[in-house]
């Protein structure tokens, strides 16, 4: 048979739509042709094919070949068609069954030799696959990556040779059994080492309950760094749906196979970084920060050094939960669900109200420095704390409050009443949402609007209210929102 088709999968943001490989031999002088808009790292495949197949004691036919990489409008990069190129070009030659690769879906680059090199972003490939129906081929370094997908049959190979001798039935492969390797956890820094801070600690554990944005303001020293540092260890474990996302991100994002299971991220860009670091980007879109931070938390230390040009880029992946990267030739979507806590001084020393009394800044330096935050981006905000200083006493009694494991199944009732009611954690309610669960009295409803009115917030921001004081009364398993929680609500929106 002349013509032969492999199936294939291509990186396009995290997703990996189907790419058909068609190769076809004629007679005439000797050539190969690649088609199907292939990037440099394509183009170059043709040669290693050719010295795969040599290398191996099989025949490259010397006849005209020409490849063809559908749809041809799709852009193609990396070395994860070579294997696909290597068996159409067998197959086509009549060295392999044609029949046999009609449900097998391939990806790996080839070594000189015909050893078969992991390729990153298997693990949307492998979820791609399973919805099709196929089995995937896959080096033996991505295998374990690939089978996180459950139900999907994979075929781990180390050489060309050794699928070769599968597809022709001579010694058949048996499907890939995990070993588990990547399920091992670690755990999350302890909420009981924190000293003291018990109302940062309470806004901390509102932040995790409704999946509320927060912002520390303190000293330095005061452990605002140490407080973010404990948020990830208070939210719910991952579902399964979840870990898939965040491990199909870490696989697209990462040159490496997946090491372990995902946990919730914890991203902590330094201030340095720029808009494209965090949002993504380059010529070829990568996921930035917000991306690797989806369904985890995005901490940003010292907010007001950040440029105010970079902090604007978080507006609309805050309401939205994603960010879209338009280039010339086309565009591609991230996920970007992601808490943002972050913290900073409350001048440029970073001793203003300090009972030592040691700040020196002037009103217009304070407002120099706080007018680096936009309004915008602090009313997406829904905790705003300040954080006090402690006593210093190194022998002072250890207070221990609550621990992590404590708090996290408090955190873990109140989500349990968010999804039984709403199916999505309060920060997350849309316009019809807060008006269906977050009503309100008629005298609390008068008094919550004369209350943002006395202190000008927004609409939006008066929404924000509602759902913490939502969230407030789920932690209390209180069905109805009182004026408490109002209060509290407000009292979160007046720190700074």
């Amino acid at each position: 048979m002349s013509l032969a088709i492999v199936h294939s999968r291509a990186q396009v943001g995290v997703d990996a739509p189907s790419v058909t490989v068609e190769a076809h031999l004629a007679n005439g002088l000797p050539s190969l042709a690649l088609v199907g808009l292939p990037e440099t790292a394509v183009k170059e495949s043709k040669d290693r094919v050719r010295s795969a197949i040599l290398n191996c004691a099989l025949d490259f036919p010397p006849r005209r070949i020409t490849l063809n990489l559908a749809p041809a409008d799709l852009p193609k990069d990396g070395g994860r068609f070579d294997l696909a190129i290597a068996l159409g070009i067998l197959a086509a030659s009549g060295q392999l069954p044609a029949e046999s690769l009609t449900n097998l879906e391939c990806l790996g680059e080839l070594a000189l030799s015909g050893v078969i090199r992991p390729v990153q972003g298997v693990l949307p490939a492998a979820l791609a696959a399973r919805q099709a129906g196929r089995t995937l081929v896959v080096p033996k370094e991505n295998a374990e990556e690939a089978s996180l997908a459950t139900g999907l049959s994979v075929l781990a190979v180390d050489h060309l040779l050794e699928l070769v001798a599968h597809l022709n039935g001579q010694t058949p492969l048996s499907p890939y059994q995990p070993q588990g390797l990547l399920r091992h956890t670690q755990p999350y820094p302890d909420l009981a080492e924190v000293q003291g801070q018990i109302a940062a600690k309470r806004a901390l554990l509102v932040a995790a309950a409704g999946g509320h944005n927060l912002l520390l303001s303190g000293p330095p020293g005061t452990g605002k760094t140490l407080l973010a540092s404990r948020l990830p260890g208070l939210l719910p474990p991952l579902t399964e749906e979840e870990a898939l996302q965040v491990a199909a991100i870490r696989s697209v994002a990462s040159h490496t196979p997946l090491q372990s299971w995902p946990q919730r991220p914890f991203r902590h860009p330094h201030h340095s970084a720029s808009g494209p670091a965090l949002v993504g980007g380059g010529s070829r879109p990568q996921p930035g920060e917000i991306t690797l931070a989806h369904h985890g938390v995005l901490f940003l230390d010292e907010l007001p050094e950040f440029d105010r040009r970079v902090l604007e880029v978080l507006r609309e992946p805050l309401e939205s939960g994603q960010i879209v990267i338009a280039r010339a030739r086309d565009k591609v979507s991230f996920p970007a669900r992601f808490q943002l806590v972050a913290a900073m001084n409350p001048c440029p020393c970073g001793f203003l109200g300090d009972p030592s009394g040691r700040c020196r800044c002037s009103a217009e330096q304070i407002q120099r420095y706080r007018g680096k935050l936009s309004g915008p981006l602090l009313d997406r905000i829904d905790l705003h704390i300040t954080v006090a200083r402690e006593s210093t006493q190194l022998d002072a009694p250890a207070d221990i409050g609550e621990d992590t494991a404590t708090a996290a199944s408090r955190v873990a009732a109140a989500r349990d009443i968010q999804l039984e009611r709403q199916g999505i954690a309060n920060a997350f309610l849309d316009l019809p949402g807060l008006r269906e669960h977050c009503r309100l009295s008629d005298i609390d409803r008068q008094w919550l609007e004369h209350a943002c009115e006395r202190l000008t917030l927004s609409l939006r921001s008066a929404h924000r209210v509602l759902k913490v004081a939502r969230t407030l009364a789920d932690l209390e398993a209180q069905s109805e929102i009182s004026r408490q929680h109002l209060a509290e609500a407000l009292q979160y929106r007046t720190s700074l």
